[in-house]
């Protein structure tokens, strides 16, 4: 592969992308100890790099091959190996060379994009410091933006509305006021910024999934029934909790089921499940045999708001349909946030009712899958969907 080195005028430091008064240096994938030395002492690109010129900015950038990462020049980023470094006229240019983007400076996208980051970022301040929640009109003012254009804007760079923020900020603190010693849960309701018992104690029913008494003993007085069965994915583990069904794992050996359910739950009651309970298992066995038939029984499903924005698109992928990450990304109004949404993904423990298998690449291959790209790939050709 080969690497062009637009020229410059050292004086001002102009940085020249193409045209007449271009100096042109052909570097190889893999420079010489000479060709290094020839880019350490003389090439202009690698001069705005070492000094992180703002100037430079857009007139190229730069990808490092032992990360995989491509910058702007002036990124904050530690220097690299210079020997590691290759050069790209458009950020365009460094993702066909399989190349992601740096997720601090941020190159591939517009100083309008920036701009609006930084103003997003300023809200969310505002969202997580204040006691009462500011209005929408309130934070698009001070955005020095329309509140219909800033709403967008939040939502594309936060994957959540800036009312879904505001509630997720306010259950972490429901959270942190609940795990103070000493602190009884009056003193949780003002330090998390409720106004009244009520707005407090269905804000902790949402999120956390039990009464304040009971998450502040960390699920000690929460009740979860559960049963290892067989089916043809291997073992797989159902539990439920008094909202629904708060776990679907599958595995290989019965017992690390059971610890996962235990880790995700340590300090909750788990309850072997009775013979009612075995006939709610069976009917998750035949949903598993059979996704297409659908699974008619309550979900406990918890997470962040951004998590629960995923999950539930996931919930609309039919059976027999497959979506990549960056369209499921796309569809919860996050195009930006691929990796957020893999991690989502990932985190969740419900699986089937909330198919995630059905995430693959952009080009359709098959990715990780917390229960195997093996489970995964069979429950795909189950569904007719690979």
């Amino acid at each position: 592969m080969q690497r062009s080195l637009p020229g410059c005028q050292t004086a001002d430091m102009t940085y020249l992308q193409s045209g007449t008064g271009s100096a042109h240096i052909t570097m190889a994938a893999t420079p010489s100890p000479a060709e290094i030395r020839s880019i350490v002492e003389h090439d202009p690109r690698w001069a705005a790099i070492v000094t992180r010129d703002r100037r430079a900015d857009a007139t190229f950038f730069y990808s490092v091959k032992t990360t995989g990462i491509y910058c702007r020049p002036w990124c904050g980023a530690r220097r690299p190996n210079p020997a590691n470094v290759q050069f790209h006229e458009t950020a365009a240019g460094a993702e066909r060379a399989g190349f992601r983007p740096c997720r601090r400076c941020h190159p591939d996208r517009s100083p309008e994009d920036r701009e609006h980051v930084a103003r997003v970022a300023h809200a969310c301040r505002a969202l997580e410091s204040g006691d009462e929640t500011p209005s929408l009109a309130t934070l698009a003012r001070h955005a020095g933006l329309s509140p219909h254009h800033f709403h967008r804007v939040f939502k594309a760079a936060t994957g959540v509305t800036p009312r879904e923020y505001a509630a997720a900020h306010r259950a972490k603190r429901v959270r942190q006021a609940l795990g103070r010693d000493g602190a009884s849960i009056t003193d949780a309701i003002y330090a998390a910024g409720f106004n009244s018992s009520g707005r407090f104690y269905e804000a902790a029913a949402d999120t956390i999934g039990m009464t304040p008494s009971a998450y502040r003993s960390g699920g000690l007085q929460a009740e979860i029934r559960f049963a290892v069965a067989q089916c043809s994915l291997g073992s797989i583990l159902v539990a439920r909790s008094e909202k629904g069904i708060c776990a679907i794992l599958l595995g290989d050996d019965p017992d690390a089921l059971v610890r996962d359910l235990q880790d995700t739950f340590p300090k909750a009651a788990l309850i072997g499940g009775d013979r009612a309970f075995e006939q709610m298992v069976a009917r998750v066995i035949g949903f598993v045999e059979k996704p297409d038939a659908g699974l008619d029984l309550p979900l406990d499903i918890r997470g962040t708001a951004f998590q629960q924005r995923v999950w539930q698109a996931l919930r609309r992928v039919p059976a027999g349909k497959t979506v990549s990450y960056a369209e499921l990304a796309r569809r919860i109004g996050a195009a930006s946030s691929i990796r957020a949404v893999a991690r989502a993904c990932a985190a969740n423990t419900i699986a089937i009712a909330i198919p995630c298998h059905r995430v693959v690449r952009t080009d359709g291959s098959l990715s990780g899958y917390r229960w195997g790209v093996d489970r995964k790939r069979r429950l795909l050709q189950r569904e007719g969907g690979s």
